[in-house]
């Protein structure tokens, strides 16, 4: 499968100090491939290197070195911004437009007619599921999510066959994100690239084919999220999550799980065991116990080891 998205040795430096000034890496020697279709993500905590990537790919920053290539074209190439959609950490728009206003003029930047542009903007906003009646609301009233909205809808009017997203999740409640979530889920049916910048484990994990973590501006690790589980040694334990339980009862039925522990919560209780392996004699002591099931989920993330560790 050809690659959308090359990087080589990307490398980016920033002066920094007033008298005497000194140079600090932000970036160093980046290289990694992503696949045409798949939806990339890019993992790294605050001031890892994440954000500087996205600029340079997009030649808002230029690299000290590197070089990197966007569907086999060079990023010095911004012809090719024509078919490619970016959505940044923060945006920013001119806040006295609407957000139809915004759409329709980002629309006819791309070459849409006037009619084209109307209907692409209404369509884009309807994708976003921003609320019509804030269609016509100037941006400067807008919620920090309802922006995000916006910012989302706008890096997808052109139909790109690459997306960029910076941290695209920012400022949404619970439903946004769930709705952000699936909305970047269905670009995968359409065969676009998503290139995904996130510090969220979970989203990455909801969403990607393949990730890459950077740690310190370098590459830590990169793969198939299930390779990457396993390489930090995936052995989480699990936990049972249940309500109205007979807590003598459930003590007794978990005393006969070996490693299994039980602590009691307002209502119910929460039953750890050592693995999946034991799940299902668990549940059946919480049924036993006449308890109600409330959820069941691992303990912990092995995913953080490699966020956090040193590479």
């Amino acid at each position: 499968m050809a690659a959308a998205i090359e990087i080589d040795n990307l490398t980016k430096d920033y002066e920094v100090g007033f008298w005497r000034k000194r140079k600090v890496r932000a970036l160093d020697g980046l290289s990694l491939a992503v696949e045409e279709g798949e939806i990339f993500g890019f993992l790294g905590a605050n001031g890892a290197g994440k954000s500087t990537t996205m600029k340079l790919l997009m030649r808002l920053i230029f690299p000290t070195a590197g070089r990197a290539r966007i569907k086999g074209r060079d990023i010095e190439d911004i012809s090719m911004h024509a078919s490619i959609g970016y959505l940044p950490e923060h945006p920013y728009f001119y806040d006295y437009l609407t957000a139809r206003e915004l759409l329709e003029y980002c629309a006819e930047l791309f070459g849409y007619t006037r009619r084209d542009c109307r209907a692409r903007a209404a369509s884009m906003l309807a994708t976003v599921r921003l609320e019509e009646k804030s269609w016509d609301k100037q941006l400067r009233k807008f919620s920090k999510g309802m922006l995000q909205r916006v910012g989302l809808a706008q890096a997808l009017v052109n139909d790109p066959s690459i997306v960029f997203l910076d941290e695209p999740m920012s400022g949404l409640d619970p439903v946004g994100r769930r709705e952000v979530r699936d909305l970047i889920a269905s670009l995968r049916t359409s065969g676009t690239t998503v290139f995904f910048c996130s510090h969220i484990l979970a989203d990455i994990e909801v969403l990607c084919d393949r990730a890459a973590i950077l740690q310190r501006g370098r590459l830590a690790h990169l793969g198939r999220l299930a390779d990457l589980r396993q390489a930090a040694g995936d052995t989480r334990a699990m936990e049972i999550i249940c309500a109205g339980a007979n807590l003598a009862s459930l003590q007794t039925e978990a005393e006969k799980l070996a490693g299994a522990r039980l602590t009691p919560t307002p209502g119910g209780a929460r039953l750890e065991v050592a693995g999946e392996r034991d799940v299902d004699a668990a549940l059946r002591a919480v049924r036993a116990s006449g308890a109600t099931l409330v959820s069941v989920q691992p303990v912990g993330n092995p995913l953080e080891e490699l966020f956090t560790s040193d590479n």
